[in-house]
């Protein structure tokens, strides 16, 4: 089926009033790009991940909706997402410099958490919240099950976790609480806090650090405590085995998960389990921020929501059908120009779109040629 074929149906679906997203669900492994260098890269962002996994307006049965439906691979990667935008200070704060061995860790995390929504769930998981919104300080949810205390503007009878400036702090209401990927940025800035507070108060070195600072994610404290077994064993020491464990089997990018106390993972749990772990030292060092990059245009924005989605493909055939009813401003028109057929706005350009909401491309590969998207449906 050629451009012209597909622009036909889409016109269509236009009259409808909306178009209908092309199903599309990832085989298993996928979604990793082998060819790229994920020491050096990171894993990229497949699964086209923004700032937020959910609207902003949603209403809280929306966003879980749409967390809930999330697979264990789109679990993995929306931590990865993270991860890779905050790498430089992740990496010196827990003295990693093996990118693939924090994701590790992080799977662990969720593995011993909400072994990351493999029970069919997604990353739609909470826990503690039977005195109500924000009540309990141990009210917590997604992935990490990161609690209330993480957030700016919780209850202010909790310990501020305001020792990260590096990494935004999101203020608490239930939009941001119940946001998987939200939920996600505040857990690693959670262990950060811990990770802090271990360095400079408790005076903790090498994998101490680390390990103290999961016992704090846990407890609420990450000072030392002679190797207490409900503190260590239990928690931190098994959150690494699981890592190792993903690490070593090979199931960072795919559908596959394990879960606390799992047989799979005993000969992780032998001996010191941080050995694996290596010898970097945790440093609270100075983190250089990025210059931060203004883009004056987001290609397929049609909308202007600083986001690109099949609302954006909607807009642009209605405003192509009806403009006068229609109207998209010029920054929109603008946004909404992401091919190069040399006529402006057209048909082709909203079909670019509905292909980003197919993951057949991109968001990021825009502006791309007609000759390539003829290629793809060809």
């Amino acid at each position: 089926m050629k451009i012209k074929n597909i622009i036909s149906t889409l016109a269509a679906a236009v009259i409808a009033v909306s178009i209908m997203p092309v199903p599309f669900a990832y085989a298993e492994g996928e979604a990793h790009d082998t060819s790229r260098n994920v020491q050096t890269e990171g894993v990229g962002n497949p699964f086209n991940y923004g700032e937020r996994n959910t609207p902003a307006d949603a209403s809280e049965e929306e966003i879980r909706a749409i967390n809930h439906a999330m697979s264990v691979q789109e679990v993995k990667y929306a931590l990865y997402k993270e991860i890779d935008e905050h790498w430089d200070l992740i990496s010196v704060r827990l003295g990693q410099p093996e990118r693939e061995k924090v994701y590790a860790l992080f799977l662990g995390v969720g593995t011993r958490e909400s072994t990351l929504g493999g029970n069919g769930d997604g990353a739609d998981i909470e826990t503690a919240q039977g005195e109500g919104f924000g009540v309990s300080s141990a009210h917590a949810y997604g992935t990490l099950q990161t609690a209330v205390t993480a957030f700016a503007d919780c209850n202010p009878l909790f310990m501020k976790e305001d020792n990260v400036p590096e990494m935004y702090q999101y203020t608490f209401n239930r939009s941001n609480f119940y946001d998987a990927i939200i939920s996600d940025h505040m857990g690693i800035r959670k262990i950060l806090h811990f990770v802090e507070i271990g360095i400079n108060q408790e005076g903790l070195t090498g994998y101490q650090v680390v390990r103290g600072a999961l016992k704090g994610f846990n407890t609420g404290w990450c000072d030392y405590t002679n190797e207490n077994d409900g503190y260590y064993k239990n928690y931190p020491d098994e959150i690494i085995s699981l890592a190792r464990w993903y690490y070593e089997e090979g199931h960072l990018y795919d559908n596959v998960f394990t879960w606390t106390n799992a047989e799979a993972a005993a000969p992780y749990r032998e001996g010191n389990p941080w050995d694996w772990w290596g010898t970097g030292e945790p440093s609270m060092a100075e983190i250089k921020a990025a210059e931060p990059t203004v883009k004056d245009t987001l290609p397929g924005d049609a909308n202007c929501d600083k986001t690109v989605d099949i609302s954006d493909a909607v807009l642009i055939m209605q405003y192509l059908s009806n403009p006068e009813k229609y109207t998209i401003s010029s920054k929109g028109l603008e946004n909404a120009d992401c091919t190069d057929t040399g006529d402006g706005v057209t048909p082709i350009d909203a079909l670019a779109v509905q292909m980003i909401e197919a993951k057949t491309i991109n968001a990021s590969d825009l502006p791309v040629t007609a000759e390539y998207l003829n290629s793809l449906v060809g």
